[in-house]
């Protein structure tokens, strides 16, 4: 899913407004009395315990490039260094604030720096100690009342001394931070806060106001220690702090308590109380917990709240008495199971500047009330059931800066009134089913730099404006049914441009070769035509992705042409009518897929490609490549797809251990030889197709440990032998498609093997998402024989399931077990020797959509239960020795003699012989009366055929006089 840009850092601003208001500032200092000699020495010596390094403070809120030591000179009262504070009347060092001044070491423990007694503020955060332990020696500062050592990689356990710092007022630990609660920023570090220093913690921090501890590890951590706190605690921030079990409701009833952050990895609840919350609360974040299913109606008691955000399981709907919460300015409801329609009491938050409504499963309109909340600058909407228009009234939220309302139900146009939102940055309106075209006041929208309209129904050309906002960065468009012709940019702002899959037309415009800034390019799956120089690329040198496959375009690049992209990662030219390789790409070292699939290059593969050591997909499939595949083809590939080409010679042999393949295509080409044995050492194998080739070897029985393996084929070689295993309990544990037609095996099916096709037989369990093999994006395609006809399926999707064992020499039974494979798609057991009857457990094979038996020697009647195949609609039973009358009812109405013919004691619909009188099969001995008398008629109809041919044939002899040789007899 895309994600709009966001930059809204309240949990930051929090902690930093917290500390900062309680602290005693650094800047503040006095004349009056000069530091004392013995400290400033302890701090000219702590200063050259640690270097400078400008990379280590975090760029988001540190300033570059400066660092508060270096202030710290000899000659100058330390009283005016930057980040010292002292005592106005005696000159003491009581403050030391030095956050963001990338200091980079290991914390000393017995620096001098503890001589500092009457220290009562130390900030070090946002600096690295290089996973340092917090010193014991910390204790030695009695008088600190602020302490503040987040953000600065200390790691180990807290020591246990910390507790004996009785006028602690504020304490900050925490690892991490977020700007939005959508994406968390650790730093490295292992702090770990055990049961015995909490509880001696909370003990004796009688005055504890601020404790912060997010991202410390605290899982052997009992959270009701936290219940012995300060009543004076205003606030408690355990974000990401792996607590376990039930967090006691009572901490909601702390008289003082304005910042509570709580979150957890799934295994933390507490329930939300219904009545006597903390007034003073103004501050609420819940999240990744569970927080007792239902928000309560006494959620509008909390007359203070100002932030409130609850990710945590709820279900049901908004409370109406939300809307009392007049003082609230963030609201964060994503991610849980809310239900109902957006209530129009949230009209009453006009102080509402940030409402996250995002993963629920709200249905119905958008009220046009909201049009009511004027201070609004984000409204996140996305991935619920929301339908109807977008309302117009939005129009009035002129404040907004993001809005999306993608992965819904919407309909009808985009208001034109949406060009009224002159500040909005962002716009988000994918996945729903909006129609018309793009409204032409969008380009009043000049502050736009993220436009993503992507799967919908839009047509029509796309507005020229479109391509005149100057700050536009990612364009997206994608997956409509836009026409036309694209118009000139008129900017170079564009960083994503992608309109792939339209309905587009003409020529590609030159001036993308303008757009200097891109980083992903997509023009694939449309109808663009005429010849493309590729050289008109040659200016993005940023450009990391350009996929143009699927259109009309003829590729050429210059004879004179000498340029790279150095960043490109990804090349999609399939079905461009190359006849050689792109030279540019030959120095893109970075790359890490290339498809050149279905064109008319021609040659070898060139030596180039050995080198690309991060390449991942090679797709070369449907050309006219020639010669031997190389041995050296880079260790990083996870797709190789050479199908449909004139390649021949073995397979290489050279697949080391840790192989990392996950689709190996060879299908028709002129291979030979054997397998390579050395396919077991790609362990993430799922595709492995070699049909069509002249491969000649035995059943790969030794793949059957590969634990992914889901596609096996080899249809169209020189296998021969039994298909059986040397194990006692064969596996193929995932093995869902099986095509070996077309060879030369033989004895009976693979009893064994079918018993364990597991994957064959429970597919269908979780229909809920259905999905199509791939790897990074790149789509697994397979050649198969579908309904009777040969095709290529360009995607396989994850619950595909066939088994085709044709045109062979299999002989014997079919089994019972066969009915066990409930997923099967397809079955084909045709043109074999097999014997018996049709088990009726082939009746349990419900997904079946085609069923081929044809060209055997089965006996007996068709069994009715296959009539319980209600997907049928391909079913072949032809040329076998079948009896009886055909079953009658749901798809078998539908067949005709086609899948009949060739039995001649059925009888029935569809076929013209009637089955009246025919209840039982015949008798012997009716069958030789039959055979007797059928036999006699055939004696009479010769004999009489014969003296007529004689009478003739003599005639002729004597009249003409040949042949000679029988003349003289």
């Amino acid at each position: 899913m895309l994600s709009t840009p966001l930059c809204l850092p309240f949990f930051f601003l929090c902690l930093k407004t917290a500390f900062s208001s309680s602290s005693i500032h650094a800047s503040s200092f006095s004349t009056r009395h000069l530091c004392s000699r013995e400290e400033a020495l302890a701090l000219l010596q702590f200063k050259t315990s640690f270097s400078i390094d400008y990379t280590v403070s975090d760029p988001y809120y540190c300033e570059p490039n400066y660092s508060k030591i270096d202030s710290w000179k000899e000659d100058i009262d330390c009283c005016s260094w930057d980040g010292v504070s002292c005592d106005n009347v005696t000159g003491h060092v009581i403050a030391l604030n030095l956050s963001c001044s990338h200091l980079y070491g290991k914390f000393p423990s017995n620096s001098t720096f503890f001589l500092l007694k009457n220290l009562q503020s130390l900030n070090l955060s946002f600096n690295d100690f290089r996973l340092s332990k917090i010193p014991p020696e910390i204790s030695q500062f009695t008088k600190l009342r602020h302490l503040d050592i987040s953000f600065s990689r200390f790691s180990g356990q807290v020591p246990r001394e910390i507790a004996h710092l009785p006028k602690l007022v504020s304490l900050n630990l925490s690892n991490l931070f977020t700007f939005d609660f959508n994406t968390i920023y650790f730093y490295p570090s292992d702090l770990i806060l055990e049961t015995t220093t909490l509880r001696n913690l909370v003990q004796n921090l009688s005055e504890v106001r601020e404790l912060v501890l997010s991202g410390v590890n605290m899982t052997s951590v009992n959270p009701r220690f936290f219940m012995n706190l300060s009543s004076s605690l205003t606030t408690l921030h355990l974000f990401e702090s792996v607590l376990r079990g039930n967090f006691p409701n009572s901490i909601f009833y702390f008289p003082n308590l304005k910042n509570f952050y709580l979150s957890g990895k799934r295994n933390l609840t507490i329930d939300l109380p219904s009545s006597n919350w903390s007034s003073p609360l103004q501050r609420l974040y819940l999240g990744d917990m569970d927080c007792g299913r239902r928000l309560r109606e006494s959620i509008g008691d909390l007359k203070s709240l100002q932030f409130l955000s609850l990710h945590c399981n709820l279900e049901g709907s908004i409370p109406a008495s939300i809307g009392n919460l007049s003082q609230l300015t963030y609201l964060r409801l994503s991610s849980n199971n809310l239900s109902g329609q957006i209530l129009s009491s949230l009209v009453n938050l006009t102080q509402l500047t940030f409402l996250y409504l995002s993963n629920n499963h709200f249905s119905g309109p958008i009220p046009t009330s909201i049009g009511n909340l004027r201070q609004l600058t984000s409204l996140y909407l996305y991935s619920n059931n929301l339908s109807g228009q977008i309302p117009s009234s939005l129009a009035n939220l002129t404040q907004l800066t993001s809005l999306d309302l993608s992965n819904n139900q919407f309909s009808g146009p985009i208001p034109v009134s949406i060009g009224n939102l002159r500040q909005l940055t962002s716009l988000a309106l994918y996945s729903n089913n909006l129609s018309g075209q793009i409204p032409s006041s969008l380009a009043n929208l000049t502050q736009l730099y993220c436009l993503y309209l992507l799967n919908n129904q839009f047509s029509g050309p796309i507005p020229f404006h479109i391509f005149t906002l100057p700050l536009l960065e990612y364009l997206y468009l994608n997956h409509n049914q836009f026409q036309g012709q694209i118009n000139q940019f008129q900017q170079n702002s564009l960083i994503h441009l992608d309109l792939s899959n339209n309905r587009f037309q003409g020529s590609i415009p030159n001036s993308i070769g303008n757009l200097v800034y891109l980083w992903h390019l997509d023009l694939s799956s449309n109808h663009f035509s005429d010849l493309v120089e590729l050289d008109m690329f040659s200016a993005l040198q940023n450009l990391e992705t350009i996929f143009l496959s699927d259109n009309n375009l003829s590729l050429r690049m210059s004879v004179n042409a000498n340029f790279t992209l150095p960043k490109l990662t990804d090349v999609s030219f399939s079905s461009c009518n190359l006849s050689e390789f792109p030279n540019f790409i030959r120095h893109s070292n970075g790359l890490q897929s290339l498809v050149l699939s279905k064109n008319g290059i021609h040659g070898n593969i060139p030596e180039w490609i050995c080198e690309k050591d991060d390449l991942k997909i090679l797709d070369l499939s449907h050309n006219n490549l020639i010669g031997k595949i190389p041995n050296c083809l880079p260790k990083s590939l996870l797709v190789l797809n050479l199908q449909a080409n004139y390649f021949d010679g073995n397979v290489p042999f050279g697949f080391p251990e840790g192989c990392g393949l996950r689709n190996l295509n060879l299908h028709e080409n002129q291979m030979d030889g054997l397998l390579p044995r050395s396919l077991v050492n790609c362990r993430m194998l799922e595709v492995l197709d070699v049909g069509n080739n002249n491969i000649e070897d035995t059943f790969p029985h030794w793949l059957e440990s590969l634990p992914d393996l889901q596609v096996l084929v080899l249809r169209s070689n020189k296998f021969h032998g039994f298909v059986q295993s040397t194990k006692e309990n064969p596996s193929f544990p995932k093995l869902r498609v099986l095509d070996l037609s077309s060879n030369d095996f033989r004895g009976r099916l693979p009893v064994r093997y079918i018993e364990n096709f597991k994957a064959m037989m429970d597919l269908y369990r979780d229909e809920g998402s259905l999905e199509y093999m791939n790897v990074s994006s790149y789509q697994y395609s397979l050649v198969v024989t579908w309904k009777g006809s040969e095709r290529e399926l360009e995607g396989i999707l994850t619950v595909f399931s066939s088994f085709h064992l044709s045109n062979n020499m299999f002989e014997g039974e079919i089994p019972d077990v066969m009915g066990k494979l409930s997923s099967l798609k397809g079955l084909n057991l045709s043109h074999n020797n097999l014997t018996g009857q049709i088990p009726p457990s082939l009746g349990n094979l419900t997904n079946l959509e085609w069923l081929d038996l044809s060209s055997n020697k089965l006996a007996g009647k068709i069994p009715d239960e296959l009539v319980s195949l209600t997907q049928l609609s391909v079913l072949n039973l032809s040329n076998n020795d079948l009896i009886g009358r055909i079953p009658q009812g749901n798809q078998f109405n539908t067949f005709g003699n086609g899948s009949y013919q060739g039995n001649l004691r059925l009888c029935g619909i569809p076929l013209s012989k009637s089955c009246d009188g025919i209840g039982t099969p015949p008798s012997s001995s009716q069958e030789k009366d039959e055979l007797w008398r059928f036999g006699w008629r055939v004696v009479v109809l010769g004999y009489g055929c014969g003296v007529v041919f004689g009478l003739l044939m003599g005639y002729h002899v004597f009249q003409t006089g040949k042949p000679k040789w029988f003349v003289f007899v």
